[in-house]
C-alpha cells in the first residue's frame, strides 16, 4: 500500500515552510539578503503571487545565480578579472532554471469567492 504525503500543521512546519524566512540562518538586513528578496519577490509576483513548491525551489535557484552573476559583473566594472566560462554557465543555468518557472508575467487571479461575495453583500 503506498503511503500518501501529509502536510504538516504551521507549528509543525520550519520557518523556511511558514514564509518566515527565505534561508536558513540568514541576516536578512544584509545588502545580499534584501537583494535577495527583492528578485525572489518580483519572481514571484511574475509567476502570479502563489507559486508551488516546486515553482518555489526554482525561483530560490534562480535568485542565487542571479544575484551570483550580479556580484560577477560589479567586480569586472570594478576593474576586477570575471572568470567568462563560470560567469556563462552561471548565465545558461539562470535561463534554463526561468525558463521552467516561465518567462513572461501571469496575472493575479483577484476574482473574489463566493464567501467575499456574500460578506460584502452582508456588509
Amino acid at each position: 500500500m503506498a503511503k500518501t504525503a501529509s502536510i504538516a500543521k504551521p507549528q509543525g512546519r520550519s520557518r523556511i515552510g511558514n514564509g518566515k524566512d527565505l534561508l536558513p540562518g540568514v541576516n536578512g538586513r544584509s545588502s545580499i539578503m534584501r537583494r535577495y528578496r527583492e528578485i525572489y519577490g518580483q519572481l514571484v509576483s511574475d509567476m502570479g503571487g502563489d507559486p508551488s513548491e516546486a515553482k518555489s525551489i526554482i525561483a530560490k535557484r534562480s535568485t542565487t545565480l542571479a544575484i551570483w552573476c550580479e556580484e560577477a559583473e560589479a567586480s569586472m566594472a570594478n576593474g576586477g578579472d570575471i572568470d567568462i566560462s563560470e560567469f556563462t554557465t552561471a548565465t545558461n543555468a539562470l535561463r534554463r532554471l526561468l525558463a521552467d518557472i516561465g518567462l513572461e508575467r501571469r496575472a493575479r487571479d483577484i476574482t473574489p469567492s463566493l464567501a467575499d461575495i456574500i460578506a460584502g453583500h452582508a456588509a
